[in-house]
Order: C-alpha cells, then structure tokens, then sequence
C-alpha cells in the first residue's frame, strides 16, 4: 500500500530523522501494514521512509493541510489489517463474539475474546481466567471496542468453569465457561452460536476455517479498536507434533492452522494468523464452532509456529454437565449419547 502521507515530527506521530523546524512535512512512504497501531482514540505511528523536506515544500494553505491529515487518519483506520493479516469484519456480522475485559483504574479493557453459547452463557479459553472472574466483565453486541454502541451488553459474571485438568504449561483442555448474571437480549447483534458436539467431524487437514477477535495486529502489541477476521488453514496434527513445530506440547485435544508464506514473504497478506488478545475466540468450520483460540509460538504469523485450538467437540460431556444441558445436534451431525 502506497500513499501520499505527511510526516509529523511530534505526538501524535514521529519521524526518525526529522529536523526540529519541519512540520507537516509532505513525503511519500511505503507504509507496512505490520507496523499500523491504534487503541482507541490515540493513533501511534512511527513513518521511516520519509524524506527531509523543506519548508517551502510545506502546503500554504492550513485548510488543505487539516484535510490531508484527516484523511491520512481515516486512512489508518479504514486500511489497516487485524489478528495477523486478515480484514475488519462488518459489524455485529458474528453476533456471538464476546469481549472479556479486565479493570484499568476506572475503565475496562479487553483482554480476552469469548463466543455465546446459550443464554447467559459464554465460552472461552482457561488461561484467560486463571484466577477466576477478579472483577472481569462480558461485553456482548461489540463492534468497536471503544465507541458508544447501543447495541453493547454489559455483564457481570456470576459462575467460573475453568476445565478441571487445564495445564498452564502445555495449554491442554484450555476450555473455560462463563455464566453471566442475566439472560441477554437477544438481537441481531447479539445471539449464540452452534458448536460440533461429540460424534461431529472436525475439519480435515487443508480445510479453510475462519476466526476473529480484538488480538493484536503485529508481534509488537499493537490491538485494533473494532472486530476483524481471518481465514486459515488446518495443518495436520502429525506435522504440529513434529519437533520444529510443537513437539509433545501439541496433544490430540488441539487443532492447529494459519496462513504463512514462507519467509523471505513477497506477499505480506499472507501472514495471516490469530494473536494475543484473539484467546478464547471461536475457531469456525461452515459457521460451527469447532475450536477455541488457545496460544501458538511466542510471535504470531510464524511459519512454524501456527495457532493452536482447543477441539470443542472432545469436551461434549463436561460442557453439558456445566450447563445442564440435554445433548443436542449442530447442524449437519447426530446428537451424542
């Protein structure tokens, strides 16, 4: 992606280089998407590839100079990529996301995705409630994490399950449900998703699969402020098992995939992977939940190092003993037992 950008020398954004006098100095730069930041309101972006201009290049009129930064702005939000390659989803397309989020002084921040499964209850990852819920809230019906949205349901949780043999060290059974203190509104923002039960058919090796989440956009931290998605690919367990990948930290309970290039990668849009803060969202094979986001290698887009699921369906029994629920069938498979 090319475009005609200005560089600012000072907050609210850098340029390496830049001399003290230059303000709002045109240049054209190759932006990489990997390096595209924003939280909430407050855009970071650090430009490289500007180069020193004088300030009689400087645009004279400070209306077009006001509009050129809007536009570069709107921009940063329209073109910038989610998870690990990927696009913003529409909004409230998966009614089902959920965001966990944790206290930060007086506010909320996400921490962790989740899914709907049924009325007041949500599933997600163990290891992103160790502890249990220490003042943790669900917020349903989210597109933009930061934007007032009338759709948005705020919950308090009233019941902890994390899966009773969860292993922090190796993330197996990394499967967790959460019940809210209320029944939801149901809505066209806000509904539960099917999952494979027992006796369903996961997704073969090469199948394309989808995610989505508010996880980070890069390996350095950077999150993204409304939802985005990705499609991936399943690898097959034997290849997750072998030493350069996971080794006997990769167990028959996980399913793994993204979509890397090999290295060095002429197409960036390939590096397409979930990452930190995508855990304990939905792994989706023709609409079903068929994993949970559990971890990966220790940077996200890796080419041997590929994300790592939870198998939904091998814990059929315990999720119907949490929930009390009567085993029934997602579409397209029997009921188990």
């Amino acid at each position: 992606m090319s475009v005609k950008v200005f560089c600012f020398p000072v907050f609210p954004f850098q340029e390496t280089g830049g001399s003290s006098d230059s303000h709002f100095l045109p240049c054209t730069a190759s932006l990489d998407r990997r390096f595209l930041s924003f939280e909430g309101k407050h855009f970071k972006k650090r430009l490289t590839r500007c180069s020193r201009v004088s300030r009689t290049d400087i645009m004279a009129s400070e209306r077009e100079r006001l509009v050129a930064t809007a536009v570069f702005l709107a921009s940063l939000i329209t073109q910038s990529e989610g998870i690990i390659g990927g696009r913003e989803a529409a909004p409230h397309s998966r009614p089902y996301m959920a965001s966990i989020q944790a206290p930060e002084g007086q506010n909320l921040k996400h921490e962790c995705g989740g899914f709907v499964v049924a009325q007041q209850w949500v599933m997600t990852a163990a290891h992103c409630l160790p502890t249990g819920p220490d003042g943790r809230r669900v917020v349903l019906g989210v597109h933009s994490l930061s934007e007032p949205e009338d759709t948005k349901q705020t919950f308090d949780i009233v019941e902890h399950h994390n899966h009773p043999h969860f292993s922090p060290s190796n993330y197996e059974n990394d499967i967790a449900l959460i019940k809210l203190d209320r029944p939801f509104n149901v809505s066209e923002a806000v509904q539960a998703v099917a999952f494979l039960r027992a006796g369903g058919t996961n997704p073969g090796t090469g199948a394309e699969v989808d995610t989505a989440g508010w996880g980070s956009l890069d390996n350095l931290g950077s999150r993204p402020d409304k939802l985005k998605e990705v499609a991936v690919e399943v690898f097959s367990s034997a290849r997750c098992k072998r030493g350069d990948y996971f080794g006997r930290k990769f167990t028959d309970n996980m399913i793994c995939a993204h979509k890397v290039c090999p290295d060095p990668c002429d197409q960036p849009h390939k590096k397409e992977d979930s990452c930190d803060g995508d855990s304990g969202g939905p792994l989706l094979y023709n609409h079903v939940v068929v994993g949970i986001t559990s971890n990966g290698g220790k940077k996200c887009g890796q080419l041997k190092k590929p994300g790592i699921y939870t198998i939904v369906s091998h814990y059929t029994e315990w999720i119907h003993s949490i929930m009390g629920l009567q085993p029934t069938a997602a579409p397209g498979q029997r009921p188990s037992g």
